[in-house]
């Protein structure tokens, strides 16, 4: 058993993280958009420190996201430069490219750490530059703020608000020159360099310079960084990391000209896959869907606390009665009122009385930044000149900004109070938004899927469906995964099987998978039991062959691990193994940075899901034939059926829809890889592989959350072979197998007495509790036969006959009666005959 426990403290020096920082930035990594001082003219990106009016307690706000700083703080997009998972992320990703040479940390911290690489100090790109006192906000309140279109034609030209201007400049401008369309993704953002804030009102009244935008409205704006390409794979490797051509131009020369680069040259969804959020919303027909045509959804969608109906829920204004006060529920009217709802469209603001404005569709923010009543800022609460004074705004959007982070919370706080947290220190803990936003996750997390369960004959069905605006799941894919566990009972109420069980892990002899943390408690390794027996959604990124040969020939080391034994902690594939491989051949990795395509995406299609703007964008399902098959020019299935064989003394069955948010897989890879790169050593990211481990063992590993769950009474199975049909036949009387050569079920038997000859009747093995008979073999006279059922699972009956009539079907024992005879096959003339069971005096 010992020699089975990996122990922090003794690999400590051999599995230390060897992250190169580099002090420039190679072209491969560059991309359009505002670049860091002294390039381009960025603006300076103020603290949360200095948002304090809208940092308040109001009583008309109806949640405390309502407050923006409050909502912000606790999210991750408030910790975005303290994830430990993104640090232990980069200290790999700065090995991974190039050789000896690192830098690919600068794409990483161009949205992890947005103040630090503006200001120049995402060099060394390992982090080790920035500052820890604001460069650790990670996405910052001031920088959303200061986004702008970055489109060819200026969204907005010379407004008297303040001053306005969009900072990118060639080679660096994030839209197409031919057409001026704006490059939206790939964390390509254009600021407003006059420094004057942006936001979707028109009628603030704030202590600062406000310029209305509708692009705050528009999920382009969230497309920015939750549409993630390469750009180093879209330039350099042979397929651009693209499931199609290339639009444009690209270079293939490693650290070449930037003007030459596929980043430069093409739109960011079309090369280099990593994930792929936004352009899943944009290929559904969620895009143009209106929140108040929410009745027109199919009812599936509908569900009551599903996503879209929250949405739609929160959006819904109104006036209290008897006056033109805005609401969006009667707890905004006075006592004795009630919220008459009007419409789900934007307000137009301070209009007499109450009218809908622009439409609100089913953006990223309708969803995530849900509207609520109150007020967004402090400022101008007890001024007679303000003309919000004693009104709230019920489109208010809550500034949590949730996702499915329900994890990662604990994660922060553990390493901060270990002092293990890059950027930690001077955080309180616990603290009361962080526990908010955790909550938010958990019921985003609820509403994200519908579960429903039918038995069909011998099967039990269960059918998943996607509530949400994208694929389910969504966003970035290494070891996040989604999973059935169905468990069956029988009558007594005992477990007798279960498929997607998790628990302590165990290697092939049976010994405990063990690792020890830097105190030397030793844990047993939890995960998903059977992976083989286990229904997971999953997308899986992959090296091919074609792009390890180039690796190789970069100078990349055959012994690179690609993927390590879950079980035994050692390497399961090498870089050098599949480059020995045939072409074609592809290996699921970690690698993000290195990965050119997808071995597996069978996340659930959102609503609408159309087939050609999912290809344009490189967000297929893999392999393509899933959810129904549609091909080009249709759209995909929003929900996946799933069957599942019922236990032969299953009564009752219960399932359930769990997610994890890191797996013991993704933090195996990020503890070991570090050990394969021959490389110096960075200092500062030495041991995040190492803290990783150690924080996910002492945080719950990252336990699987329960989205829904659903549970189902079963029927008995009648007529199951060799249980009720002839539980005693005799093995001389027949023998059945199945010839993996031929494809064939070959069979023997003892012909029936009084028979001539026999006909072998078959079907689904799914329909055997009605005897839905599909095909047949006639003619069979001697005790021997070899068929093709052309099913997956069948069942098959042997009948007598003697050229006029034919015999019994045998009998089967229905729940609580007598045996009773099977029923004839009738329809194949000249097959099956008219049965007469008159005088049957033999079996």
């Amino acid at each position: 058993m010992n020699r089975r426990i990996a122990t922090l403290g003794a690999v400590a020096l051999s599995a230390i993280a060897v992250a190169i920082a580099s002090d420039t930035v190679p072209t491969d990594i560059q991309i359009p958009g505002t670049q860091p001082v002294p390039v381009d003219n960025p603006p300076i990106i103020s603290s949360v420190g200095n948002c304090g009016c809208h940092d308040f307690a109001s009583a008309n706000n109806l949640v405390p996201e309502a407050v923006p700083v409050h909502g912000w703080t606790g999210g991750m997009m408030a910790n975005a430069g303290r994830d430990p998972l993104f640090w232990s992320t980069v200290a790999v990703a700065e090995q991974d490219f190039l050789p000896g040479s690192g830098g690919v940390g600068d794409l990483c911290l161009h949205c992890h750490s947005v103040k630090g690489w503006l200001e120049g100090r995402s060099t060394p790109t390992d982090g080790s530059g920035l500052v820890a006192t604001t460069d650790g906000e990670g996405i910052m309140c001031e920088f959303c703020h200061l986004v702008v279109d970055p489109d060819q034609a200026n969204s907005i030209p010379n407004p008297p608000e303040g001053t306005y201007v969009e900072e990118q400049h060639a080679p660096f401008e994030a839209f197409d020159p031919t057409g001026g369309t704006g490059y939206y993704g790939g964390a390509e953002y254009v600021l407003n360099s006059g420094g004057t804030r942006l936001g979707p009102y028109s009628d603030s009244n704030a202590k600062h310079a406000a310029i209305p935008s509708p692009y705050f409205r528009d999920a382009r704006m969230c497309g920015t960084c939750h549409d993630v390409s390469n750009p180093a794979v879209g330039d350099l490797a042979h397929n651009h990391g693209s499931m199609g051509p290339l639009p444009g131009t690209s270079s293939g020369v490693p650290n070449g000209p930037v003007a030459a680069k596929a980043a430069m040259n093409n739109p960011p969804a079309s090369y280099g896959i990593v994930e792929r959020t936004f352009s899943e919303w944009t290929a559904s027909a969620l895009d143009t869907w209106r929140v108040n045509d929410f009745a027109a959804l199919p009812a599936d969608l509908k569900v009551a606390g599903g996503s879209l109906e929250r949405a739609w829920r929160a959006s819904t204004w109104g006036t209290c009665s008897g006056t033109t006060n805005l609401c969006n529920e009667s707890a905004n009217c006075a006592a004795g009122q009630t919220c008459t709802i009007l419409t789900a469209d934007y307000q137009q603001p301070l209009v007499s009385p109450p009218a809908a404005g622009a439409p609100r569709y089913f953006t990223c923010q309708t969803c995530h930044m849900m509207a609520t009543g109150g007020d967004g800022a402090n400022q101008g609460r007890g001024n007679p000149g303000d003309p919000w004074r004693g009104k709230i705004r019920p489109d208010l959007p809550t500034h949590d900004l949730t996702g499915m982070s329900y994890w990662q919370h604990d994660l922060v706080q553990w390493q901060d109070q270990q002092g293990t947290l890059l950027f930690g220190g001077g955080l309180t803990w616990p603290d009361q938004r962080m526990t908010d936003a955790k909550a938010r996750s958990q019921a985003h997390l609820r509403a994200a899927a519908s579960l429903a369960a039918a038995q069909n004959g011998s099967q039990l069905e269960v059918r998943v469906t996607n509530l949400t605006g994208h694929k389910l799941i969504s966003g970035y894919p290494e070891g996040r995964r989604m999973w059935l566990d169905v468990r069956w009972f029988d009558a007594a109420d005992a477990l007798v099987a279960e498929n997607g069980a998790y628990g302590p892990l165990l290697d092939e002899h049976g010994s405990p998978v063990q690792v020890q943390d830097r105190d030397g408690t030793t844990w047993q390794v939890q995960s998903i039991l059977d992976v083989d027996s286990t229904k997971i959604y999953e997308a899986k990124p992959a090296m091919t062959q074609e792009w390890a040969t180039q690796l190789l020939a970069l100078g990349y080391p055959g012994g690179m691990v690609l993927e390590w034994d879950r079980t035994t902690n050692t390497p399961a594939h090498t870089l050098g193994e599949l480059g020995a491989e045939a072409p074609g051949a592809l290996r699921h990795t970690f690698h993000f940075v290195l990965n050119n395509a997808v071995e597996q995406d069978n996340r659930i299609p959102p609503y609408g899901f159309r087939y050609d703007e999912a290809l344009a964008r490189n967000a297929l399902p893999v392999p393509t034939t899933q959810f129904g098959d549609p091909g080009p020019g249709g759209a995909y299935n929003h929900f996946d059926v799933v069957p599942f064989p019922i236990p032969a003394s299953a009564t009752r069955a219960e399932v359930r829809l769990l997610y994890q948010a890191t797996s013991w897989e993704y933090i195996q890879f990020l503890w070991k890889q570090p050990t394969s790169a021959p490389a110096p050593t960075s200092a500062f990211l030495a041991n995040e592989g190492l803290h990783m481990l150690d924080a996910w063992l002492n945080t719950g590993m990252a336990a699987p959350f329960e989205l829904t769950a659903t549970s189902l009474a079963l029927a008995p199975i009648a007529g199951v072979p060799g249980e009720a049909s002839a539980p005693d036949l005799p093995a001389e009387q027949m023998r059945a197998s199945w010839n993996a050569t031929t494809g064939r079920v070959e069979i023997t038997f003892t012909p029936s007495c009084d028979s001539t000859a026999h006909t072998i009747y078959w079907g689904d093995l799914a329909g055997v509790s009605t005897y839905a008979y599909s095909g047949a073999l006639c003619g069979v006279g001697s005790g021997s036969a070899s068929f093709d059922p052309g099913l997956e699972r069948a069942f098959f009956l042997v009948v007598g006959n003697n050229g006029v009539a034919e015999g019994s079907y045998g009998t089967y024992l229905p729940p609580g009666g007598p045996p009773t005879e099977r029923p004839e096959h009738t329809g194949t003339p000249g097959c099956d005959y008219s049965q007469d069971l008159a005088g049957v005096t033999c079996e």
